[in-house]
């Protein structure tokens, strides 16, 4: 079918009463161009009291009903065809009407899903099409609301190739040649039986054709016909992470003239899959270096463009990472796309909530009814991408540890092999949520695994953040994410959870590092994933993902840093020793703040940490925590780091004492502070890959050196701004192509005249754009601010702020900053026809 955007040209507003209205409007539309999310605009709420997870799982927006509407033409010409929307995703609840009419319905938010239009549309005339979508209480994370993905117009014959209709495999693959299945589903809806033609055409890699094949096929009306071709490739190029080599299927139907066209891209590569070797792609072992990602693009909200998606995945590699988990929904198209082109594997998760409900008008109140189309739809969107490695059917459900948990866990799983047996299925299961109920009865048992654990890890327990060994049972119990290890390694866990990993291909394991070791003895068919941990913790985990094949990596919590479950990861700290972490941010908190990265793209010292670990960075790193935090002692979650950035740059604290963390592989690390040595401290895998100097705040340079066996192996410096900042201004491209998806993002930074970062000066950044493109989202990484992203003025954090483009045609946008103090600076995109 012919696909075009159908995003332009929306009008949207709050849900208004209709009775409301009789006397004339009372709430106006405004226009808007999609992806748009309809809740990043509004007001924030302070709650009354304490802060709650309720309140600030959302990021305290309000949620609310939203109505969309467009008004477009359909010409005559389109009489006797097939007319189709498609919508990639609409948050949530959403109800469709053409022309008044109802046309379909999506109770879930982040499934792609068609309506049939063609009977309710007047040809020669003005349309109107109506959306209307729902927020409220239905998540932990921010979701945002409305048409936060692309919408496309779909038109076709009666007969046709089918939406989603071409699915590609590759069963069998040689170093001389790879065999290539093409299933195509043709339909019609005409009454007379059609006989056609499939012309199919595989381009290689760089673009030229490799092989082709022509089948004919008879369509019944009402029937659709299968039409399966076999293509033989010579000399495959086979995909990888290091080598995402991509085919593309080009497809034409013919009746005495072209009627459809279809295209379907994917790539070639064998996976395999066994506890000796864990996981290979076309025979060699990968290791997932993973992030956990939540769909929220920072200061866009939840609106969804190819270029904030692919800018993501890009980082996301750059930082290290070979793998996302995208939590806990079905990824983007555009994401998908760009994991492709860019190497980066995928598991896939369709949902959070099963039968039990999270929060109190999830999808739960949906899940029995709709589970097996939305299994569906997003089979049909992934099963053509390489990057596509294993489907999660669920996160965390609590049915998890119950019989009857055990039946869905096996239904959702053969549903899913049944679509796609091709790749592998998994869930993260939280070994605690799945026994919860019985967890009086389990602390007994939990106190012996805990105290067993504690003697055979010894100091290998103390966290990254510099925990103490030694914790008796009490602290131990108190610590979240103690309590969840210790409670994963009871014998209650291993009977109650033995069906429901039975019918995985792999145990995905949320924060259950104790069960690594253990089920290698208990299940030694057992592969396990673990599908979420504590970024604190990579130090500890990762050397057990070296040593054991049956464990197939790590996906940390989170790759990058998300609107909702405010303040989860925020550093904590207090003066006395029951004073316990909350996992709720007050108001203003917006962020969770437990990224690698943080919402404007920037990473964080948990990255680096990250990357040292990983074996990918020599190079020691320096994180300095803030000197006003020196002496408190820290209380933060096991997802929260010290309040620490890589800044030698502290006005006002001069001569103040000063904790300085030095990342590093090597055996040790020597710091200087202006030539003088501040000593040598032991570093590498047996401290966890880090070392804290305790020195006093003096302006210049900071240098860390790193040695093995005597011998420096690396360095690192950091130095002190000064003088009057400057403001920079510095977009990611000058030159953008005028085509939907496409963004600019420019980095406002404060610096010093050599271009070091003031983290001390944050003021306020105030921008002018005009030209052929628009603002669409401005702020900065603070995990607590009290401006909104959709204003022209935004207060720096630590120096830097981001602010995000959209062209809307060829020409030229031009960006003026101004700041205070500073001299204003100035940007030219061009805007280039597509």
């Amino acid at each position: 079918m012919i696909r075009t955007s159908f995003n332009d040209r929306w009008r949207t507003r709050p849900k208004v009463n209709p009775f409301a209205e009789l006397s004339g409007t009372v709430v106006p539309f405004e226009p808007v161009t999609l992806p748009h999310d309809a809740m990043i605009g509004q007001q924030r709420i302070a709650p009354d009291g304490e802060p709650t997870m309720e309140g600030g799982a959302g990021g305290y927006f309000p949620g609310g009903v939203f109505e969309y509407r467009k008004s477009f033409f359909v010409p005559e010409d389109l009489r006797g065809k097939r007319v189709l929307f498609e919508f990639e995703g609409i948050y949530r609840d959403a109800v469709v009407h053409v022309n008044g009419a109802f046309v379909g319905q999506r109770p879930y938010g982040y499934s792609g899903f068609t309506v049939t239009a063609d009977p309710y549309l007047r040809y020669g005339q003005d349309n109107e099409i109506r959306v209307e979508s729902r927020a409220h209480q239905d998540a932990r994370w921010y979701t945002g609301a409305g048409i936060y993905r692309d919408t496309w117009m779909l038109v076709g014959d009666l007969v046709r190739i089918a939406a989603d209709g071409v699915t590609v495999t590759t069963p069998d693959i040689e170093a001389d040649r790879a065999v290539v299945e093409i299933t195509t589903r043709v339909e019609n809806d005409s009454i007379a039986i059609r006989t056609v033609r499939l012309a199919t055409e595989v381009h290689g890699p760089d673009g030229a054709p490799v092989a082709s094949d022509t089948a004919t096929v008879t369509v019944l009306p009402g029937e659709p016909a299968t039409v399966r071709q076999r293509l033989y490739i010579s000399a495959p190029a086979l995909w990888d992470t290091d080598n995402p080599h991509l085919y593309r299927a080009v497809l034409s139907l013919d009746e005495d003239g072209r009627i459809d066209d279809a295209e379907a891209t994917f790539g070639i590569r064998r996976l395999q899959l066994d506890p000796q070797h864990g996981l290979r792609i076309n025979g060699r072992t990968v290791k997932l270096r993973g992030a956990c990602v939540h769909h929220d693009n920072g200061v866009l909200g939840a609106a969804t463009y190819a270029a904030a998606e692919e800018r993501r995945v890009r980082l996301l590699k750059d930082a290290g990472f070979n793998a996302i988990r995208m939590s806990h929904h079905p990824m983007s198209v555009p994401m998908l796309e760009a994991c492709d082109r860019l190497g980066v594997l995928v598991v896939d998760e369709a949902f959070d909530m099963w039968t039990s409900a999270k929060s109190g008008f999830d999808y739960s109140l949906d899940f029995p009814e709709w589970w097996e189309r939305d299994i569906e739809a997003m089979v049909a969107k992934d099963r053509n991408h390489p990057s596509v490695l294993m489907y999660s059917i669920g996160n965390e459900i609590p049915e998890a540890g119950s019989p009857a948990g055990a039946a869905w866990g096996r239904r959702l799983a053969e549903k899913v092999r049944a679509l796609d047996p091709t790749r592998y299925v998994t869930n993260a299961v939280n070994n605690m949520l799945a026994v919860i109920a019985e967890l009086g009865s389990l602390r007994a048992g939990a106190e012996q695994a805990a105290e067993a654990t504690e003697a055979k890890n010894g100091a290998e327990n103390a966290s990254e953040n510099g925990a103490e060994d030694g914790k008796g049972i009490n602290t131990l119990m108190a610590d979240a994410g103690d309590a969840m290890n210790a409670i994963a390694a009871s014998e209650l866990v291993t009977h109650r959870t033995a069906e429901s990993y039975s019918v995985l291909d792999v145990a995905g394991m949320n924060y259950s590092d104790s069960r690594y070791e253990l089920d290698r003895e208990l299940f030694p068919n057992r592969v396990i994933l673990g599908t979420e941990t504590f970024p604190t913790r990579i130090g500890r985990y990762w050397p057990l993902v070296e040593r054991h094949g049956h464990l197939l990596g790590d996906f940390t919590w989170a790759g990058w840093d998300y609107l909702g479950e405010a303040g989860l990861g925020r550093p904590q700290y207090a003066d006395d020793e029951t004073t316990r972490p909350t996992t709720a941010g007050p108001y203003p908190h917006l962020l969770a703040d437990c990224g690698d990265i943080d919402i404007t793209g920037e990473r964080r010292p948990a990255s680096y940490y990250r990357e040292i670990v990983f074996g990918l960075r020599e190079n020691p790193y320096i994180a300095v925590r803030r000197p006003h935090t020196y002496g408190k002692r820290f209380i933060g979650s096991p997802w929260a780091w010290h309040d620490a950035i890589a800044s030698w740059t502290w006005p006002g604290s001069e001569g103040a004492p000063v904790t300085v963390e030095v990342y590093s592989a090597a055996e040790e690390v020597e710091l200087l502070l202006n030539g003088r040595s501040l000593g040598r401290r032991p570093a590498g895998q047996e401290h966890l890959f880090r070392t804290e100097f305790d020195t006093v705040y003096e302006p210049g340079e900071l240098l860390a050196v790193s040695y093995r066996n005597g011998q420096e192996t690396g360095r690192e410096l950091l130095a002190s701004a000064s003088g009057p900042a400057e403001l920079a201004l510095t977009p990611d491209r000058v030159e953008v192509q005028d085509r939907h998806g496409e963004l600019v993002f420019l980095s406002l930074t404060l610096t010093d005249a050599q271009g070091v970062r003031h983290v001390g000066a944050d003021c306020t950044v105030t921008l002018e754009v005009t030209g052929d493109g628009v603002l669409v989202g401005f702020g900065s990484a603070n995990p607590a601010p009290e401006e909104g992203f959709s204003t022209a003025e935004q207060l720096t954090y630590d120096g830097r702020a981001l602010a995000v483009l959209r062209p809307t045609g060829p020409g030229k946008i031009r960006v003026a900053a101004v700041a205070p103090d500073c001299e204003p600076v100035h940007a030219v995109i061009t805007v280039i026809t597509a």
